[in-house]
């Protein structure tokens, strides 16, 4: 009984690390959406791990720039590996690479990212 207590205790804390984890694929949505839900990830616990597979690593990789790039992101951690999956058409088991990069925020994130709602708010004003 104090073997499953356990489990259970540490699959908790796995299930919370997941919640910052943003699994891009680079078909389904535009790079901008991943860079804003990343931003919005990082102002809610502070860090987010962006995770792809096979031809999505450039989309991780390039949402990873933009964000340091603007200075709202400093790389913790980088992880690479190879996943075992099977092949839809053939059936066969492939090795797919992936890629997860561990984003925190930099020191003046909240900063840059009031002084970017406060020009987001001013141009709709200017709009009205």
């Amino acid at each position: 009984m104090e073997e499953i207590t356990d489990a259970v205790n540490s699959m908790t804390i796995s299930e919370t690390h997941k919640k910052n984890r943003i699994q891009v694929s680079n078909t389904k949505k535009p790079l901008f959406f991943y860079v804003n839900l990343a931003k919005r990830y990082m102002q809610q616990h502070n860090e987010v791990e962006l995770s792809a597979l096979g031809m999505a690593i450039a989309t991780v990789v390039t949402v990873a720039e933009i964000l340091k790039n603007n200075g709202l992101a400093v790389e913790k951690k980088i992880m690479t590996s190879t996943v075992d999956m099977k092949d839809e058409s053939r059936g066969r088991p492939i090795q797919k690479a992936k890629i997860e990069i561990l984003l925190g925020k930099t020191e003046n994130f909240d900063e840059l990212m009031a002084a970017a709602a406060e020009e987001r708010e001013l141009a709709g004003e200017e709009q009205s």
